[in-house]
């Protein structure tokens, strides 16, 4: 089997195309080989430019475009508000918040480096309201308290353990649908 091996040319142009907007700078990288055939015409993006934040008073908060700071010309993501807060627990808190606690207790071991972890965070703040007064919600970090951690054998994060009367019911592992998370409380409810 031969195999042939030729150098890429790339050259480009900065004329936008006429139908964009001039705010918007795109090339056309041309493709050759050194034979000097020519490929094709590779479409190319060279940037970006924000939009200015509207000036009308009536623009509210709630709407769907993005919000964009009048001070800063930064792009505020609409995520942030959606997010619940859920208490931590540590070493030092441990033993009074999950495992002296009455009824059933719901810790999600993670990290702030898990991208699984932060999926899972907005649905275990959805189950923390929805089960408030049945069911107690926290969230151990395995970097700050990794003894609790080693403690219960996680070895992968996200891991959410179900604890009932300080003793471990049950256990899920990675970050699973809403579901999966209801039917494994409502077992202990």
């Amino acid at each position: 089997m031969a195999a042939v091996l030729e150098s890429i040319v790339l050259s480009a142009s900065s004329r936008p195309p006429s139908s964009l907007p001039p705010s918007m700078t795109f090339s056309s990288p041309r493709i050759s080989l050194s034979s000097g055939r020519k490929i094709q015409s590779l479409p190319g993006f060279i940037g970006l430019k924000i939009q200015a934040p509207l000036k009308s008073p009536s623009a509210s908060l709630s709407s769907k475009v993005p919000r964009v700071s009048s001070h800063k010309t930064s792009i505020v993501c609409e995520a942030q508000d959606t997010a619940l807060d859920i208490p931590t627990v540590n070493d030092t808190t441990w033993q009074s918040l999950v495992l002296k606690a009455d009824g059933p207790v719901l810790v999600e071991f993670w990290a702030p480096w898990c991208g699984p972890c932060r999926m899972i965070h907005p649905v275990i703040g959805e189950l923390a309201q929805q089960y408030a007064g049945k069911l107690k919600c926290f969230k151990l970090n395995t970097d700050e308290s990794p003894s609790i951690a080693t403690q219960y054998g996680i070895r992968s994060i996200p891991t959410i353990i179900i604890f009932v009367n300080g003793e471990k019911k049950d256990a899920v592992i990675g970050a699973v649908p809403k579901s999966t998370l209801t039917a494994s409380i409502e077992k202990f409810l």
